[in-house]
């Protein structure tokens, strides 16, 4: 796999891009790599400008990829030289899972802890955290990695607030994301905080994800299969979804899938790892979000459509999950 002039390079650089170089080491996973190339890549403003230009950054002109059914060979044009210049003076550097985790070379976890002193935002994806650990960036932070190997980063760095529960973790100016697919939900993260919600409803939509997807990586750890007896709960949080207006209760809900509330209760929990009433909560505060973002309404007009009853209940609820409130989020999307 050639990675030297590809469509991401071609992006005409003006000097207000941000620049993301995506650091390719040994073993790295393809898919942790591919995903910020094309998210980042293809990400483009409401009038077609692209929003960043991206490199990808290895530290030799080959590597091999950790793919399981064959060792893919990656190649560069870029000298070391070139590669480490480019990650100098990027904006944003973002670290892909290897397997297995090797150490850091020493002049790359200097360039990292440098890059971080003059305020560089650093990104890792999956088994990535894993390095950004080995700087001592992530000490006394919170982060989080693929669900099968928390246990191990916590044992490895007993400093790190390790969440195995969460699809990514932004610390500001480091941010982590779980396993594979979980660095989709932290890139369309990125450029939402970058650009604001149209522009990475456009890359959602490109990438066909969620904007932003409920529930944490728990919801993956269940491996149990919905009962046969039940089905897929995918109609009733489908109805669930285009009801959130309403007071929705156990009770209601229950008689809407044919089930007892305990019963509900199981199959819920075992499908998306969470309860009807976390569930509905993050959908009602997700919607809010978006309405805060794209509309002109009041905040009692938000908190009635997504089913609050009172902007003071919104609040309340918002605080909680967001750690600010409605119309301070407001403010801050407002000026992108």
């Amino acid at each position: 796999m050639y990675f030297g002039h590809s469509h991401f390079d071609r992006v005409p650089y003006s000097p207000g891009m941000h620049k993301v170089a995506i650091l390719t080491l040994p073993d790295v996973v393809l898919l942790d790599l591919s995903i910020p190339v094309e998210i980042f890549s293809r990400a483009r403003t409401l009038d077609g400008k692209p929003c960043y230009q991206v490199h990808v950054c290895g530290i030799s002109k080959t590597t091999k990829s950790s793919a399981l059914s064959s060792r893919l060979g990656l190649s560069t044009d870029r000298s070391l030289a070139q590669s480490l210049a480019y990650l100098s003076k990027a904006d944003t550097i973002v670290i892909p899972g290897t397997d297995p985790v090797e150490p850091l070379p020493k002049q790359i976890r200097q360039l990292l802890v440098r890059a971080h002193q003059r305020g560089v935002r650093l990104i890792s994806i999956c088994s990535g955290a894993f390095h950004l650990a080995e700087t001592g960036l992530l000490n006394g932070r919170a982060a989080t990695t693929h669900w099968m190997a928390t246990d191990e980063l916590q044992k490895r760095y007993p400093e790190i607030k390790v969440n195995p529960n969460v699809l990514y973790v932004d610390e500001g100016s480091i941010l982590t994301s779980a396993g594979v697919c979980a660095g989709i939900d932290l890139c369309l993260h990125v450029v939402r905080k970058d650009f604001g919600a149209a522009v990475a409803a456009q890359s959602a939509r490109f990438a066909v994800m969620p904007l932003e997807r409920s529930g944490g990586q728990a919801q993956h750890i269940v491996h149990a299969m919905p009962s046969k007896e039940h089905g897929s709960l995918t109609g009733l949080l489908d109805w669930m979804e285009a009801n959130l207006d309403r007071n929705l209760s156990l009770e209601m809900i229950a008689k809407k899938a044919g089930m007892s509330i305990r019963t509900l209760n199981r199959q819920f929990k075992n499908q998306t790892g969470t309860s009807p009433i976390k569930w509905i909560l993050k959908s009602r505060i997700r919607r809010a979000r978006v309405l805060l973002e794209t509309t002109e309404d009041s905040m009692e007009e938000v908190a009635a459509s997504v089913g609050f009853g009172s902007s003071i209940t919104m609040r309340e609820h918002f605080r909680a999950i967001v750690h600010t409130s409605p119309r301070a989020y407001r403010e801050s999307f407002r000026g992108i």
